[in-house]
Parts: C-alpha cells; structure tokens; sequence
C-alpha cells in the first residue's frame, strides 16, 4: 500500500496527515503523540476514529500540524485522519459519518471591529 495524504482543519489548526501500513505509530512534527499531546483526552480524541474502525495498530500516521491551539489541532488531526481512512476504505465513511468524524467544524473566530473593544462588546454608552 502506498501513503495516503489527507487535510484536516478546525479553527486555525491545519493537519497534514500521511497514513501507511505499519504498527500503529503516530508521529506529530517528529515526535511521538504522547509526547506533543501530553493530555489523555487530546490523545483520545485523536485516535477515535481509529478505534471506532478498530484498525489502532494497523496504520502509522506521519502528521504535519500547523497553528492554533492544542484542543483545534487535536480536532483537526481527528478530521484529517477520519479522511485518509475513508480513502483507504470507502466503505467506512457510513460508521465515520454517523460518529460525526467526517463532519468539518466551520467555526471561526470572528474578527473585531474597528470602535469596538471585542468582535460583539461596544463601550459603554453615556447619555451625558
């Protein structure tokens, strides 16, 4: 089997994830996934996908993660994932749909505006 490429996004986060046959290693920016995602649940969220297919030990993924903040990396590495599985076997899309893995986070942060402290919050109005 070749590498299979795939892109997943969230927020500001972008993940480049290269998915081949092998022993089930994850490697973020040359380092091991426990090492870059210290914290079980992002572990967790990451190899969810994985796990609902049952193929943990059957893959390694090479990723390329790129801005924002651990939680959108973690999510977006999730979704990059959940792609490249699905390219490998179409078949699985139906299980992965159905968890909501495939499924792109399109929130984003919205921007300020000019007079404005926040995106929202205005300063407070006097009458006199």
């Amino acid at each position: 089997m070749e590498t299979i490429n795939a892109l997943g996004r969230r927020k500001a986060a972008v993940a480049r994830v290269y998915v081949k046959e092998g022993a089930g290693q994850i490697t973020i920016n040359n380092r091991p996934i426990d090492v870059y995602f210290p914290s079980s649940i992002l572990q967790f969220i990451v190899k969810q996908p994985l796990v609902k297919l049952g193929v943990e030990a059957k893959y390694d993924i090479l990723v390329n993660l790129d801005g924002g903040g651990f939680k959108g990396q973690a999510e977006a590495l999730r979704l990059a994932i959940a792609r490249a599985l699905v390219k490998i076997n179409p078949e699985d899309k139906v299980a992965l749909k159905a968890e909501g893995f495939m499924t792109r986070d399109a929130r984003e942060v919205e921007r300020k505006k000019p007079g404005q402290p926040k995106a929202r919050k205005h300063f407070q109005f006097s009458k006199r």
